[in-house]
Order: structure tokens, then sequence, then C-alpha cells
């Protein structure tokens, strides 16, 4: 039995009305999942307000209600509690709910704008062949040791972190590499987990439509590290500007890692091929399967993590070695005519260029690079021209088209694209609104050992387009249609 009172422990109360002596079953801030004797939160989200669905949640047979504003009516037997924040209160009511499972396993959290799933996934990969029993939560999937669940946020709600952590505890994970969103951390979701160890990769431009500015959504970041614990560890990408700042205020153990100048966890690009990277790492050499710099930065990363977390040296350099690539994260497939299609998740302007100077730094330049890339719609709107210069400019060919346009009109999103690229550039980039024949387009304008770059949805399985789901995936399509193109 579950009394109200031992899942308030941590949570600002201002006021109470009723009894904390009451048994409860379940939580949520959902009143539609609302039965009885379960305590309902009020959150006040970006749509809709919790605080209009207390009176619901009362009928469905709630005990408690958590809210920053008392209601109106007051019901006879029910108890509501005022609290400053909602959403902080829901993150320890949480942890509490569930036994605080985040203290007894050791989570990570990655937070950045671009290789947080794959340093998390790798994380867990590594882990998994040093043979640990291992969590993840992530955006593109939640996995506790072997079973796998689909993922529908970067950082889920503060009940589903702990329910997946509860789950974890349950089966003997020891530990959990999580990605850490600017939603995440801006909306309270971390708080109430006891964290071993954050990891900061880079900042670019993203989520300015949900931030505003670029100091408020590095400001967010900055808050992750600000309040982690003085017993777990705090690693930055010290080449990132940005890096030191995220250290400024912890009292975590402060450590970095870098390619260009000295830090704690260092390496050197010995070699950079489509069949992977050799890396001189803390002065000793490793070949892994990854490709690309942007690669080099994840594995430090997961390199200083894992030593952090008490593995050995030269088993990490190892495992380093024998880590694959991550779905939609530099993805390649080689057709028969020697066609390469590269499908990457690069969304933002940095990631996009990232994968291009990748591409360049490897390609022979005897041969074409034609780019396939979107923006999503109902997302940050200031990064699209940007995109589109940057493909147009780095490539020999660009396609601009849809994402995934949700309740946007598509057409008008790759016409806000367009606005970005320049005069000398418009003969080689052409609009095509449908994504399957964009892609189609590029395989029949690639030669031989010419490279397609599709970018912008990666790992994801759909196009949204209205508020429903079809079945997209950029892999699956540039693999039948390059297929059919050689019969």
């Amino acid at each position: 039995m579950i009394i109200l009172k031992d899942i308030l422990y941590k949570v600002a109360i201002e006021a109470v009305k009723g009894s904390t002596e009451i048994a409860i079953n379940a939580i949520d801030f959902d009143s539609r999942k609302i039965e009885a004797n379960d305590v309902f939160i009020a959150i006040r989200g970006a749509v809709a307000d919790g605080h209009e669905y207390i009176e619901t949640a009362i009928s469905k047979g709630a005990v408690a209600i958590i809210c920053d504003t008392f209601p109106e009516n007051i019901a006879q037997g029910v108890t509501y509690i005022q609290v400053k924040d909602t959403n902080r209160a829901l993150a320890f009511i949480a942890s509490n709910y569930y036994g605080n499972p985040s203290a007894n396993l050791k989570l990570v959290g990655i937070t950045g704008t671009n290789g947080k799933t794959t340093i998390a996934s790798l994380l867990f990969q590594l882990f998994k062949k040093a043979g640990y029993k291992v969590g993840l939560l992530s955006t593109v999937k939640n996995v506790v040791d072997d079973v796998e669940y689909k993922s529908m946020l970067t950082t889920s709600d503060s009940i589903t972190i702990n329910k997946f952590l509860k789950e974890m505890n349950d089966v003997g994970v020891e530990f959990c590499f999580m990605e850490v969103s600017s939603h995440g951390i801006a909306q309270k979701r971390t708080e109430g987990l006891q964290f071993a160890g954050g990891v900061f990769t880079n900042l670019s431009h993203d989520h300015l439509d949900y931030h505003k500015t670029f100091a408020e959504y590095r400001d967010v970041k900055k808050m992750f590290f600000d309040q982690l614990p003085k017993s777990a560890f705090a690693l930055v990408n010290s080449d990132d500007k940005n890096g030191m700042v995220m250290l400024q205020n912890t009292i975590a153990k402060k450590l970095t890692y870098a390619l260009k100048s000295y830090a704690d966890y260092r390496a050197q690009i010995l070699e950079n091929q489509l069949s992977g990277l050799l890396l001189k790492v803390n002065e000793q050499e490793v070949w892994v399967r990854l490709i690309g710099t942007f690669n080099a930065y994840n594995l430090l990363a997961i390199y200083g993590t894992a030593i952090e977390l008490g593995l050995d040296n030269l088993e990490v350099l190892r495992l380093l070695s024998e880590l694959e690539s991550v779905s939609g994260r530099f993805q390649f497939i080689v057709s028969k005519e020697n066609i390469t299609a590269v499908v990457d998740y690069a969304h933002t302007p940095d990631a996009l260029e990232n994968v291009l100077k990748t591409i360049d730094d490897i390609r022979t330049k005897n041969e074409q690079l034609i780019t396939v890339v979107g923006c999503g719609g109902d997302r940050d709107k200031t990064k699209r021209p940007i995109m589109a210069n940057i493909a147009s400019t780095l490539s020999d060919k660009a396609i601009l088209t849809s994402d995934n346009p949700r309740t946007e009109d598509p057409e008008a999103i790759i016409l806000e694209m367009e606005q970005g690229v320049e005069p000398q550039n418009y003969k080689k980039t052409i609009a095509i609104v449908d994504r399957k024949q964009a892609i189609k387009t590029a395989c029949q304008l690639a030669q031989p050992n010419d490279i397609i770059l599709i970018a912008g949805k990666g790992h994801e399985t759909y196009q949204e387009i209205n508020g429903v789901r079809h079945d997209f995936d950029d892999m699956k399509i540039v693999t039948e249609l390059l297929e059919q193109l050689n019969k």
C-alpha cells in the first residue's frame, strides 16, 4: 500500500487541503487514464492545461490533486496539494512512487544538439558487449536489458522514465544511458533522478521555435550540469565553445574531451575512410568501424564515459573497435552499380554540414554528391534556408523535398528553404515535394561511383502528414529503388 505523503518527499508544497495520510493507487497527468484512488497531477502544457481537467479526473476516481492553483470548486473527500511548479513536482512524485529507481543503478545523461542518440546507443552496445545488464532511454528506442520498447520522445515524461528505471531495477540492470533533450530539461523531466554522470556533445542551431534564443537554449542545457551531484562526473566537448560554459557552476567532477585541444580524453584521426577510422586515443591506436570527424568526437565521449564508470582502458579500446553504427546515423549501402547511398538523421544545419563534410573527406572528387533533404513542419523555421544553403553549396546536386510536414503545407516549407539557396547554386538545386519521388530522382541521376545522401529522417520509419503517420523508411526505399535500377 502506498500512502500519499510518502510520494511527496522533496516536493515543494505551498498549501494542502485534505489529508495526506490516504492510500493511493497510481499517478498520472493524463485525466483520461485516471482510475479509482489515483493521484492526478495538473500540468500546464504547450497545448493543454491540466488544471482544466481536474473535475474530470475527480469524476473518474482521483483522490488527490496536485496543482499550482486551487480550483474554485473543492470536492469533498479529495486532497488538494498546491505546489509552485507541477512539472517539478511530477518529477519527484514519479521518482518516489517507483522507489527512486535511478539511485539503484548508474544513470548517465547525454545532452547536446547532435550525437546524443549515437553516444547513448553505442554506450549501451559497449556495456552489453562487456557483459553487463544495461538500459537505454533514447530517441530511437527504450531498452530494458534485452527487452525493447518503441520511443516517442527524445526524453520521455517523468512517469515513463521512472517506470522504465524501475523495470531495470527489477531485472538487475547496472548501467543506464539516457538522452537528455533541452525540452526534457526545461520541463523538469530529469529532476528527481540521481545521475552518475553527464555528457555534453555540442551546441548548434536547433529548437529555437521552443527556446526563442540561442542563449536560452544554451542555458537550459547548462541547467542539467548545474544539478549534477558531487558524486557524478561532467564530461564535455572542450572543442565546442559552449563546453566550458557547461562546467561553470557544476559541483560534479569536471572532465573534457577534444580532438583539437588539450583535454582529459583526446584523440587524433590518423585515417578516415568509408570502411572506418584509425584513431589515436590517449596515445593508443584503435581502428573503429564508424566514419567521420563527428563520430571521432562521439567515440571519445564513449571512451571517457566508460573509463569514468570503471571499465579497463584496454578493454574499452577493444570494445570500441567492435561497435557498429546506429540505425539512421551515417548508415550506408553500396549498390551493384557502385552507387553509395547514405541515410542520416541530420536535421539541423550543423549536423547536415558535418555529414556533407565527412563525405567530402572520404570521396575522390571524381564522383557526384547528390543530397536529398527536407525540413520538418511545425518546428524551428529559421533553420530552413540555412539547411538548403548548406545542401546546395556542399553538394553537386541538391533535391529539396518533404521531411515530416506535420500540419504545414510541404510546398510552403520548401519555398522557405529555397530562400537560402544562393544564385550560383540555382542550377544544381531542384524541388520535389513527394519524398519518395525525390529519392527516386536522386537514384536516376546517380552514375556509378556517385554518392547519394538522404538526410533528415534517419531511423524514422514513418512520414507524418496532418497528424497521420504513414509508413516511410528512407533506407528501405533507397535500397529498393537502387535494386530496381540495377535490373
